[in-house]
């Protein structure tokens, strides 16, 4: 009894200190692997409390593997757009200007009921009033409303409130994002005319630069607050 409650001490100890490690981030809003990574460190540190046969070292051992692997990959996919994908995949867009888009919701098996399901969660009651729904690869569904749908704000007094397309990416931590230039029918030429005019020679400056839905574009580079 006393091996088990010691044993179980320290592992709690063990899985405390990786989880931190982990990041709040990360524990907000987990992308597949890293759910992956939870279920077994769970699974890990339950084997030697449940069975005094198992080696505590080997447990912690084991545990400690898991928690290099999840920094690891946390890392690459930090560094690698290529690597986001292939570990995170890519945020799926279910409905475009007021489309649904069926192919990619027969893609994600996702019916209309799931659909009208999330978008209430999201306190929107009808398909008419939304303009963009974009499933994030953490799950979480992002609900942007047509224009007289949305909450009014101090800026919609001065300005007639449009959208006429959403935020989108086009530079993230120095890597162009060419389908958000095509979605914008922009050109590369552009890109980096508009990034001369901002005195930044090199796409690696920037850690993120987007278009908004007014058609500015913003521009944050590297360890500074942005233009």
């Amino acid at each position: 009894m006393i091996i088990i409650l010691i044993r179980t001490i320290i592992l709690y100890g063990i899985v405390l200190f990786m989880i931190r490690l982990m990041g709040k981030a990360e524990l907000a809003e987990m992308e597949p692997f890293q759910l992956v990574v939870i279920l077994m460190i769970a699974e890990l540190a339950a084997l030697p409390m449940e069975n005094t046969d198992v080696s505590l070292m080997n447990g912690i051992v084991a545990l400690s593997a898991l928690l290099f692997i999840q920094v690891l990959i946390s890392f690459i996919s930090l560094k690698s757009e290529r690597a986001r994908l292939l570990f995170c995949g890519k945020p799926s867009i279910l409905i475009n200007r007021g489309n649904i888009v069926e192919k990619e919701m027969k893609k994600l098996r996702i019916n209309i009921n799931d659909l009208l399901e999330a978008l209430r969660s999201n306190n929107v009651s009808s398909l008419d009033d939304v303009d963009y729904a974009i499933l994030e690869t953490n799950g979480d569904l992002n609900v942007i409303p047509k224009g007289g749908a949305r909450p009014l704000t101090p800026r919609d007094f001065q300005i007639p409130s449009t959208i006429q397309h959403m935020t989108l990416p086009v530079i993230v931590d120095g890597v162009v994002y060419k389908d958000s230039l095509k979605e914008l029918n922009l050109s590369e030429d552009w890109l980096k005319k508009q990034l001369k005019q901002n005195s930044i020679g090199s796409y690696k400056d920037i850690l993120f630069c987007y278009m908004d839905e007014n058609d500015s574009l913003h521009i944050h580079k590297k360890n500074d607050k942005g233009v």
